[in-house]
């Protein structure tokens, strides 16, 4: 799977290749049942809740938990849907009210498989706790296990 990550100071820009058709990346992170499989940063994280409601206007919901009890509860809006191809979704954690910022993620067929790039723009990090790279690194790491279907 090939990377790249690039970052500014509140922007990251992250591309992916997948060896699986866009629908089924589309899918990962459209459903529900799917996105609870993969949307946290590590494997010391669980997803005690994961909602989405795929369509402009509709919302999604994750709730995660790390190896310390801590909760981690982001929601958003999505505000563009165009099947296998572009999701543009708002991102907010429950910690920072009244803080927004935006996530892109567009999906390009690519020979044998998918390029993913995921734009994140506007974000917080704080000092105490894993950054928004680390974060979304992990999570596509392991969406990349997933579709591969080493994980059930």
């Amino acid at each position: 799977m090939a990377k790249e990550t690039r970052v500014d100071r509140q922007s990251l820009r992250l591309k992916r290749f997948y060896p699986v058709a866009p629908e089924k990346v589309w899918r990962a992170w459209t459903d529900a049942r799917a996105l609870g499989q993969w949307f946290r940063p590590n494997a010391s994280f669980s997803i005690a809740i994961a909602e989405s409601d795929v369509r402009v206007g509709g919302g999604f919901r994750v709730l995660m938990i790390n190896a310390k009890s801590e909760e981690f509860d982001l929601a958003g809006t999505y505000r563009e849907v165009m099947p296998e191809r572009r999701l543009v979704m708002t991102w907010g954690w429950k910690n920072q009210p009244g803080h927004e910022s935006v996530v892109t993620v567009t999906l390009r067929p690519a020979g044998d498989g998918t390029q993913l790039e995921l734009l994140h723009e506007g974000y917080l990090d704080f000092v105490d706790q894993p950054t928004h790279e680390e974060g979304w690194n992990g999570a596509l790491d392991t969406l990349g296990t997933i579709l591969k279907g080493e994980v059930k």
